[in-house]
């Protein structure tokens, strides 16, 4: 799955929050919240519950407004005209039971300003890519929760909007599923969408998003590309494969360096070592005179390991 094909180019900035502030009676849901979107990307927006991410999407949608602070669409203010130039996919999905499902997507697609003609031949080629064509005359309260999500995730972007909005698109979705739909919004930004992923789904975060903003208590705490920010939270874990006739001297090793692990591993002859350096030059020397090396890798932190660590910070700061 190719995650950034964008990411050696100059990107022009596609949505700008400026010092963006909103409250609720006694609540700041946002504090001069200050976020560069760049178009064609994949971009996280991250946090906890009540972190604010929901107000910041309510507010790109026009649903509500800032108490100050500016929104830039492509270096213009936000106004009444860039809604047609944003597809929304709510967490809460919303589609009427009764209606079958193709008359429904007909129908949400012509009050997104497309013709029949035109909305027929669109919603066909998408029904065909996530299979769901048999589906065309049935009542919607006969699908599934997955695939309900799948029509709502179509009369979303069947207008081809400028910028995409997805609040947990994975949620309900078996791996095929997930996987199809991955592709489709990598799909989506290579053709020049600019797509805003809300979820808590870290590894999603990996796979797909360029960049990410993570918000904790109506600010922003961390924002950059994914590839920085694991860098930047690097703790120099390295793991090393050896393999080997007689491991007892790579035991021994542990009693030597205080900050390896050593450990099995499921081959009979192989051993694992894990450890916390910067440089562990003079540990692989010794390695490779006890056996022969089959691996050795850098390990980052996880996205879902930066979330945790970020939050708890700036929580026990506050």
């Amino acid at each position: 799955m190719s995650r950034s094909p964008v990411s050696n180019r100059l990107m022009m900035t596609k949505i700008t929050v400026n010092e963006v502030t909103k409250k609720f009676a006694d609540h700041i849901a946002l504090d001069r919240m200050c976020i560069d979107i760049p178009e064609h990307c994949i971009y996280g927006l991250l946090g906890p519950n009540g972190a604010g991410k929901t107000t910041l999407i309510r507010i790109l949608n026009q649903i509500t407004a800032p108490d100050s602070g500016q929104v830039l669409i492509g270096g213009e203010p936000l106004c009444q005209k860039h809604i047609t130039h944003i597809g929304y996919l709510p967490e809460e999905r919303g589609l009427y039971k009764k209606m079958k499902v193709g008359e429904q997507a007909i129908y949400l697609a012509e009050l997104k300003g497309i013709n029949k003609a035109e909305a027929q031949k669109r919603l066909k080629e998408w029904f065909d890519k996530f299979e769901i064509s048999s589906w065309w005359d049935k009542k919607v309260e006969e699908l599934s929760k997955g695939m309900q999500q799948k029509v709502q995730f179509i009369t979303t972007v069947i207008h081809k909007p400028d910028i995409l909005i997805f609040d947990e698109p994975f949620s309900g979705f078996d791996p095929i599923n997930a996987n199809l739909l991955k592709e489709s919004i990598l799909e989506l930004r290579d053709k020049g969408a600019t797509i805003l992923l809300s979820t808590h789904n870290m590894a999603s975060v990996e796979e797909l998003c360029d960049s990410i903003t993570l918000i904790n208590n109506g600010k922003s705490i961390l924002q950059g590309r994914v590839v920085d920010i694991k860098r930047q939270h690097d703790t120099h874990k390295r793991e090393i494969i050896i393999r080997t006739d007689n491991s007892q001297p790579i035991y021994a090793l542990g009693d030597t360096y205080n900050n390896i692990k050593v450990e099995p591993t499921e081959v009979t002859d192989e051993i694992k070592l894990t450890t916390f350096s910067e440089s562990p030059n003079a540990l692989l020397e010794q390695l490779m005179q006890i056996g022969q090396l089959v691996s050795y890798k850098e390990v980052l932190p996880s996205m879902n390991d930066i979330f945790i660590q970020e939050v708890q910070s700036q929580n026990q700061a506050s």
